[in-house]
């Protein structure tokens, strides 16, 4: 069963790749979505799947490549979405 969420990571998450971090991440797993930049600073998106990959994906954005630093990763439930068939870098 798939299922969507919606994720904000905080601290030095923007002018290090996170995005194509986090693409290369979801896609690696399969999953759907998109990850924008906030004007806060931080990196928010949403992200359709089966549990277990959603799982390893918010493993691995929760550390990031290795020139960022997360600080808070936030997530909430969203409805799933139908008809879509990649993760983007919007």
């Amino acid at each position: 069963m798939s299922k969507r969420i919606g994720f904000n990571v905080a601290g030095r998450v923007q002018g290090v790749n996170f995005r194509s971090f986090t693409q290369n991440a979801a896609q690696s797993h399969g999953l759907t979505g998109f990850v924008t930049n906030e004007a806060d600073g931080s990196v928010a998106g949403e992200v359709q799947g089966d549990e277990s990959a959603l799982q390893r994906f918010f493993k691995d954005i929760g550390v990031g490549p290795s020139v960022a630093k997360v600080d808070t990763l936030d997530k909430k439930d969203l409805e799933s979405k139908s008809g879509e068939s990649s993760f983007k870098v919007v």
